[in-house]
């Protein structure tokens, strides 16, 4: 492309990680809540928080449900989110986004009762949290 092979490896990665940054874009935007309930996540984040770190403590879960939440949370924890804060209504949902959809597959993995037992908030916030995630709530 330019002749000299550093400029083509660097723009190379910067198009690879550009694709690899809009397919999660994607994903996200394929992710999310439907209608009120991502309002709903951005509500239940505190009590979903506690709950997640519950969870990943947790040693009757399987191991693969457990690296899934501390994956979410180091995720969460790291100051640089994968939409930036000025992309108007993802940038402040893609947390919310990302918990719902780990949860969805900790909660199909784990179980009801497992994430029941472990839920610190209100019945009316699990019965939120059973619609984020597409579970029954009991």
């Amino acid at each position: 492309m330019t002749g000299w092979w550093v400029w083509d490896m660097l723009i190379g990665a910067v198009v690879a990680l550009l694709a690899v940054w809009v397919a999660l874009i994607a994903a996200l935007l394929l992710l999310r809540p439907r209608g009120g309930l991502l309002k709903e996540a951005v509500r239940l984040l505190p009590d979903v928080l506690r709950l997640v770190r519950r969870l990943a403590a947790d040693p009757g879960l399987p191991r693969g449900v457990r690296v899934r939440l501390w994956l979410l949370i180091a995720y969460l924890a790291l100051p640089i989110d994968l939409v930036p804060d000025v992309v108007p209504v993802l940038g402040y949902a893609d947390d919310a986004i990302i918990t719902a959809a780990v949860l969805r597959s900790v909660v199909r993995r784990a179980g009801t009762d497992a994430v029941r037992a472990h839920w610190p908030g209100t019945d009316e916030g699990f019965a939120a949290l059973s619609r984020l995630t597409g579970l029954d709530a009991r």
